[in-house]
């Protein structure tokens, strides 16, 4: 099988807090991290359709990663999984 990946990935467990004033927001975790997005797991909540771009917060033990949330876009989805993108 071909890669087609451009950036590496890294299985990281980090708390998402995905937003859509449509949606509210959505909890999971991701299963690996790149520079170019995330695979993150859901649990039992209907994941957004396709092209839904959605404010994120990386959430540690202790308060965020990040500062300000990052926008993302759902580009897959697998049963309770979604591949998520960086958009500017």
């Amino acid at each position: 099988m071909i890669e087609r990946r451009q950036h590496e990935r890294t299985s990281r467990s980090i708390r998402v807090e995905m937003t859509h004033p449509a949606f509210g927001t959505l909890v999971g975790f991701t299963m690996d991290i790149s520079d170019g997005g995330a695979q993150v797991q859901v649990e039992s909540q209907p994941l957004p359709p396709l092209g839904t771009e959605m404010a994120v917060m990386f959430r540690k033990v202790v308060g965020p990663i990040n500062s300000e949330p990052v926008k993302m876009k759902v580009v897959r989805q697998f049963r309770n999984t979604l591949g998520l993108i960086f958009i500017a």
